[in-house]
């Protein structure tokens, strides 16, 4: 396993569990961090497919890592909405753009988990206390 995903694997473990520390709300207001939870979930579907053309066997991984966030965050309604609508919009993009791995894709995860690493991190020094 590389560095970069390890460290990814780790960070979206740690947002799973920023969702777990999250005050109970209301079921459809918004939470301060939806933005970032909205494009970590873009970073996730943007892997789902990036990861599976380049071959790394991964399967669904990506895909259950994004079931574990809307687990760990439980939104409804429109909240839900936005974290798939965000996950659908990742995949699809690079689905229009990529038919085969190519040294960009590589560089596109590489970049990708790096971002989502950060934002994880981010909202962990943020919202975990």
């Amino acid at each position: 396993m590389s560095k970069y995903l390890y460290k990814y694997l780790l960070a979206a473990l740690i947002v799973v569990s920023v969702g777990n520390l999250a005050p109970a709300r209301a079921e459809d207001a918004a939470a301060p961090f939806d933005g970032d939870l909205q494009r970590l979930a873009e970073i996730l579907g943007t892997l789902h497919y990036l990861r599976g053309i380049c071959g790394t066997n991964e399967g669904g991984k990506w895909r259950n890592e994004m079931q574990a966030l809307i687990d760990a965050e439980t939104p409804s309604g429109d909240r839900r909405a936005r974290m798939i609508a965000g996950f659908n919009r990742g995949y699809n993009g690079f689905q229009q753009t990529y038919r085969t791995c190519t040294p960009a894709a590589t560089v596109a995860i590489r970049r990708y988990i790096e971002e989502g690493s950060k934002i994880s991190r981010d909202l962990t020094a943020r919202y975990a206390n």
